[in-house]
């Protein structure tokens, strides 16, 4: 076994969506600092590339993607094999639309929520794996959840917590499917972290209060759920599969 936090990851490429976010740049830079080829994927019109002009090592790429047009997932993971055998998807790609109440949710609403969140996150993690298949390797997918998969979720989130219920379930069937190929699947489930998708929406109320339910006081910086997914997507996490890995400051416990 390799301890070093780059085992199994250097020298590949990985894809990482949601990476114009607060979590994702910091997920897109720990892994381009562990040796990665990082293909940075986020929605058209967004500072993606940006994001990987200030990445070390390389080479990287950026692609603007409506993750929705799945016809274009099978090209994400091309990519990555241009620029190095493909390893590790991380999937943080997701939307958020916090309402005041249950009775302010519109069917817009939730078909934005579960189509970004629930539907691409299955497409995208299949064309990954039939990406990994293809190749004959082992590899892993990394989905984010949300602490709100175990509770309901707070501040008028139920909507997107249901969606991320259900990525909590299908990590674990894909998981399950796809263990006999090498490939293991498994999510990172955040509490609150300090992003402008967190606060937008939150009055100094309601943000007083959810601080108050974490224990180690406050919100989680974006690269402290980095190390996270490097675990799970490197050498250092070989025999875990299925698994929703808690990084919530405590605020979930079980």
């Amino acid at each position: 076994m390799d301890w070093r936090s780059d085992s199994g990851l250097a020298g590949r490429s990985v894809v990482v969506t949601g990476a114009a976010g607060g979590i994702g740049r910091s997920v897109a830079r720990a892994f381009a600092e562990a040796g990665s080829h990082v293909v940075a994927v986020d929605v058209p019109g967004s500072p993606v590339a940006s994001v990987v002009e200030g990445l070390p090592g390389g080479p990287h790429r950026a692609l603007e993607l409506d993750l929705l047009d799945l016809d274009a997932h099978a090209g994400v993971f091309a990519a990555a094999n241009e620029l190095a055998p493909f390893r590790a998807l991380a999937h943080l790609a997701a939307v958020l639309r916090r309402n005041s109440s249950i009775d302010d949710v519109t069917e817009e609403d939730w078909d934005a929520q579960l189509d970004v969140n629930l539907k691409a996150t299955f497409f995208l993690a299949r064309a990954a794996s039939r990406a990994l298949r293809d190749a004959d390797t082992p590899g892993a997918i990394v989905t984010f959840s949300s602490q709100g998969w175990w509770t309901g979720g707070f501040g008028g989130s139920v909507v997107y917590n249901a969606s991320k219920g259900g990525v909590a379930t299908l990590t674990k069937g894909l998981a399950r499917s796809l263990a006999p190929h090498g490939i293991r699947v498994n999510a990172v489930a955040p509490g609150g972290v300090d992003t402008a998708m967190m606060r937008e929406g939150m009055s100094e109320e309601a943000m007083a209060s959810f601080l108050s339910m974490i224990p180690l006081g406050r919100l989680a910086r974006t690269d402290e759920l980095a190390g996270a997914v490097l675990f799970l997507a490197s050498d250092a996490s070989s025999f875990v599969t299925g698994s929703i890995i808690n990084v919530s400051g405590g605020q979930l416990m079980y």
